[in-house]
């Protein structure tokens, strides 16, 4: 077995979602989205959310404002800035006395750490650099401030001067800096090379941290390597959010360290909450959360091969590399095509259904593997699976019946409606309704609910919410098989169907009925 580092006395998780992470492409954060996720990462308990750079953007500067009202319980708030700008004076620059006016206990400025972007991009010579960050992180020591350093393009300026790279990290330290953070600004390091840079760092006995982005795809990776090396602060975001390829993800991180190394990052109550955290921040972001997202991912724990099922059948640990309830993720059992008989019966039994009959258990794997072949999906679509199983077990009590149903488009003025008629019978009352809408489904969904409305009044509440049409008949065009998915949320629930049919109108009434008859057995049933 291998040595596992020690965890230092002080650690520190500083989340860089909402200034950093709020650089990525088509990702916009309002000061309420900021609030909002700021409330989240204190909840699961981060040690420093650094908010923004107060003086260069308005934003920033409101949702400092606005986040002193937070009562902040586990977290604080960081300001963002940089050193002072050349040949002037930190304690008259406009930008570093807005860091100190944002009200904040601690503050990170940005320092160049690489000889090529001093002479090139801030177009001083390296003793003045060197002078810019005392002076910024002296002047705001007296401020009564605390002060972190990013030394940016770090890693890249120690491969090519580490000198002076060196040379950075000891002046920050020596002004005062509490930490000195090493940055793979440009994303492009490995493990290896981050472990070695940060140990010759850390012979300036300055506290270190470590910043990586992802664009080799290493920067959990990297960050782990750093950890290891000997930094006692991480940087990171949320989901891996940020430029270009992103950050490095907390999400994966901090159970990295908390469940491989055993130490103790967050109390495990609140690394319990990690995968509903994960979720609530892509959810304000706008950003859909990656299914194939380690540990928080709703595919992170997710089986669809028959011979993972009987093994997890005998111990759910043989395909899982963690109990997904220590993140707060559950394991799920896929089915498919591919499903063997102890998926089935491990999927009955959460959903309630005792398949213990070897037998039974393989006629519907069977019949699954039938329909499967057939064009219909169960893997993402579960509440057509249970539709499927209540048939199969004889206990599916239909709560209406459909008699007939059509639907057609036509011109009206220069535009298209489509039309839709239902008859169905619920409660024992037949209705007839036509329902009109801005696209066949869209006419189809509203005659259908209409027609159940008087029969099961909260069906209006029932809302459609993702559609998905897929061809699966490559070369056929038109003529082709189609598979719908329809995801349907009432109450906080959100269930999947799937619907096979010869064209895209008689696949997505199959997935919309099953998807209202399904809301109406399962959350509508007492």
């Amino acid at each position: 077995m291998p040595t596992l580092p020690q965890q230092p006395a002080e650690f520190h998780v500083f989340d860089t979602s909402l200034r950093d992470g709020a650089q990525q492409e088509g990702l916009h954060l309002s000061v309420p989205d900021k609030l909002k996720i700021a409330g989240y990462l204190d909840e699961l308990g981060v040690t420093f959310i650094e908010g923004g750079w107060p003086g260069a953007n308005p934003a920033d500067t409101e949702f400092f404002r606005l986040a002193k009202d937070l009562g902040l319980k586990n977290s604080k708030l960081v300001a963002f800035g940089a050193t002072r700008k050349a040949g002037a004076k930190a304690s008259e620059d406009a930008l570093t006395q807005a860091l100190v006016d944002a009200g904040t206990d601690y503050i990170c400025i940005v320092a160049k750490s690489h000889e090529d972007h001093v002479r090139r991009a801030l177009r001083t010579t390296l003793e003045e650099n060197l002078e810019m960050i005392t002076d910024t992180v002296t002047f705001l020591r007296s401020q009564g401030k605390r002060v972190f350093v990013d030394a940016e393009h770090f890693f890249d300026g120690y491969r090519a001067h580490p000198e002076y790279a060196i040379k950075v990290v000891q002046t920050a330290h020596d002004a005062g800096a509490e930490v000195v953070v090493l940055c793979d600004t440009n994303g492009g390091m490995l493990p290896s090379w981050i472990g070695d840079i940060v140990r010759a760092a850390a012979e300036t006995g300055a506290n270190l941290g470590v910043h990586v982005h992802n664009d080799t795809s290493c920067a959990v990776a990297n960050t782990v390597a750093a950890v290891e090396a000997g930094v006692m602060h991480i940087q990171g975001t949320f989901n891996g959010y940020g430029e270009r390829t992103g950050n490095a993800d907390l999400s994966a991180v901090i159970p990295n360290l908390q469940l491989k190394f055993g130490w103790q990052v967050l109390p495990p109550e609140q690394l319990a909450e990690l995968t509903r955290v994960a979720h609530a921040i892509a959810l304000v972001a706008h950003q859909p959360l990656l299914g194939r997202q380690p540990y928080v991912g709703q595919s992170s724990f997710a089986h669809k091969a028959g011979l993972h099922a009987s093994a997890i059948k005998v111990d759910e640990n043989l395909y899982q590399h963690i109990d997904p309830a220590l993140v707060g993720n559950d394991m799920r059992m896929l089915i498919s095509d591919m499903a063997g008989r102890a998926n089935i019966q491990i999927k009955g039994e959460q959903l309630g259904f005792d398949l213990n009959d070897r037998e039974l258990a393989a006629r519907i794997t069977e019949v699954v593997k039938a329909r499967e072949s057939e064009g219909y999906s169960y893997e993402s679509a579960d509440a057509s699976f249970e539709m499927l199983l209540r048939d199969q077990l004889d206990v599916l009590e239909l709560p209406f019946t459909v008699d007939s149903w059509r639907v057609f488009t036509e011109e009206r003025d220069g535009t298209n409606i489509s039309e839709a008629t239902v008859k169905l019978t619920a409660k024992d009352a037949r209705q007839m309704v036509v329902g009109e809408g801005n696209g066949p489904v869209n006419a189809l969904d509203g005659a259908l609910r209409a027609a159940l409305i008087p029969a099961y009044p909260q069906v209006a509440d029932f809302e459609l919410t993702d559609y998905r049409v897929r061809i699966l008949d490559e070369g056929y065009g038109t003529d082709a098989t189609v598979r719908t998915l329809i995801d349907t949320s009432f109450d906080g629930h959100t269930w999947t169907t799937v619907g096979v049919g010869t064209n895209v109108i008689e696949a997505s009434w199959e997935a919309l009925s099953d998807a209202l008859a399904y809301g109406i057995i399962t959350k509508l049933a007492d």
